[in-house]
């Protein structure tokens, strides 16, 4: 067989349906990655670290030499590897796409190893780093989005969830980004992803979506930052010119809803929370919040930081240019995901 080299749409659209091995080191992987793919080093970070330097300071030939010593003990163990995976997905063929940082001898050692034990080996053009070039040019395409609006506590996310469920184009930032985006927004969610992981999962879930031919896509009001990651300057440039549906819920029953989601959760979390914003909420309400939550008055503490919260999410819509002719008001008289969800979608319907 012979090794194929293809370029990044290509290669995306085999990865689509076949196994993805990088085969960076285990720290290049763990920063940040091609979703999907699987980790299959052919160095580890301290073994990298050496050949670099011997390629750097003596020469290629004397870091290639290196290089064989590492990768001889290896070649049993990562066929070995390659194949229980296809193994385990029932795959009927052996196609492997592989990949390392810049489609350089990496993945030629590596595909050249699986390629003579008789896989079918796909290698992308320029690596990794053509990828993230790919990853990049996605956030500058005019997307048709419709952004669900609402102020803290009115469930835009479970509206965006029972949009999916009725079959609609949905991206969910805050799960892709492992955070809910107010200073609250970390409390019982996994590690965020590296801001260039972020990046890659959503370049793939815009593309995955797109090319679909969907006309509209549904994605929750966000602040360019959402915990430690940010929005790509162009994209959130895109989501603050499309059109807005406001769910406006009454305050006391977003109250009651943030309440009975918050509530549960560890006061000394909450109150590191409230720490976190003590400069912008000021020095009163602070302390009168943390005094609620150590007397387990959780309304009346959830009630000074949602005044606060509805303040700011008001400044940011209103900064919206022509935010009055892109902004839909909708009254809803609770937190009822079904319920707002069609009240949505009508309106919507109606303006078309």
């Amino acid at each position: 067989m012979a090794i194929q080299k293809i370029d990044i749409e290509a290669f995306l659209s085999l990865a689509a349906t076949q196994p993805v091995f990088d085969v960076r080191s285990p720290g290049e992987y763990k920063h940040a990655h091609i979703p999907g793919a699987y980790s299959l080093p052919l160095f580890t970070d301290d073994e990298r670290k050496v050949v670099g330097t011997a390629y750097k300071q003596q020469s290629r030939e004397e870091a290639i030499k290196i290089g064989l010593d590492y990768f001889g003990p290896k070649m049993r163990p990562m066929v070995d590897e390659v194949e229980a995976l296809l193994q385990q997905r029932k795959a009927k063929d052996k196609i492997v796409l592989v990949h390392c940082w810049r489609g350089g001898m990496r993945s030629a050692g590596v595909a050249w190893l699986l390629d003579l034990y008789g896989f079918k080996v796909y290698t992308l053009i320029g690596g990794y780093k053509a990828y993230r070039h790919w990853v990049l040019q996605q956030f500058d395409k005019p997307y048709p989005f419709t952004i669900i609006g609402g102020y803290t506590g009115s469930g835009k996310t479970e509206v965006l969830h029972e949009l999916k469920h009725r079959k609609e184009a949905i991206i969910d930032l805050e799960q892709m980004a492992a955070h809910k985006g107010s200073a609250f927004g970390a409390l019982g969610m996994p590690v965020q992803p590296s801001q260039e992981m972020f990046d890659n999962l959503l370049a793939m879930a815009l593309h995955g979506v797109t090319k679909t031919g969907v006309t509209n896509i549904w994605l929750e009001d966000e602040s360019q930052r959402i915990g430690l990651v940010n929005l790509p300057g162009a994209l959130w440039d895109t989501m603050r010119r499309s059109p807005v549906y406001f769910l406006n819920v009454p305050f006391e029953e977003r109250l009651q809803y943030i309440t009975g989601v918050y509530g549960r959760l560890k006061k000394e979390e909450l109150v590191n929370a409230i720490m976190r914003i003590q400069k912008r909420l000021g020095g009163l309400d602070t302390k009168n919040a943390i005094n609620y939550l150590l007397e387990n008055d959780h309304k009346a503490a959830f009630g000074i930081l949602l005044r606060y919260y509805d303040k700011y999410y008001n400044k940011a819509l209103q900064n919206r240019a022509h935010w009055n002719e892109l902004v839909t008001m909708l009254s809803c008289t609770g937190v009822d995901a079904m319920k707002n969800t069609e009240l949505i979608q009508q309106q919507k319907a109606q303006i078309g």
